[in-house]
């Protein structure tokens, strides 16, 4: 009697562990398809934002961004909204004068709904060395743009007593 029920638990088992969306990609239609499709194209907006900033182009830097987003720098004081943001970046950008962030390692993930996007990508600058950033894109009207952008410098761990002592006696 048992054997008897092995083979359509068996099968049963088989069809419900073979779907084709997994977590992450239910809302997104088309299952991994579509959420690498979502990827690469979360992907090439962070890569033309960059280009952008290293091109001093303001109309497409800030194109890429929400009408609401966000901008943390490096300095614990930076936290920038779009609008001041580019009251500050404008006048470097109208001299053809930006900042080159060289992406060397990138990671995204998606929301369930396939409308929010995180991530996080190592940065090479000339100045700074290699840096991270880290935000959220939300996808509208068909685009996707950048809400949320944070720009940090790694600090290697040997390093961080001294580095902290030193910004507090900058301070």
């Amino acid at each position: 009697m048992f054997s008897r029920f092995v083979g359509p638990l068996f099968l049963v088992l088989v069809f419900f562990g073979c779907r084709t969306t997994t977590p992450g990609s239910r809302g997104l239609g088309g299952g991994m398809g579509r959420v690498q499709g979502a990827r690469g194209e979360i992907a090439g907006v962070l890569d033309d934002w960059h280009d952008a900033a290293s091109a001093a182009d303001g109309e497409r830097y800030f194109g890429h961004m929400t009408e609401d987003a966000v901008f943390l720098g490096t300095d614990a004081g930076e936290r920038w909204d779009r609008d001041a943001f580019r009251a500050f970046a404008d006048p470097y950008f109208s001299k053809g004068r930006g900042w080159t962030y060289v992406p060397i390692e990138r990671h995204i993930m998606l929301a369930a709904d396939g409308r929010t996007a995180w991530f996080d990508e190592r940065l090479e600058n000339e100045k700074l060395g290699e840096c991270r950033g880290s935000g959220v894109l939300v996808l509208g009207d068909g685009v996707w743009r950048i809400s949320h952008y944070v720009l940090s410098i790694p600090i290697p761990n040997e390093l961080a007593d001294e580095v902290t002592q030193r910004i507090r006696e900058a301070r």
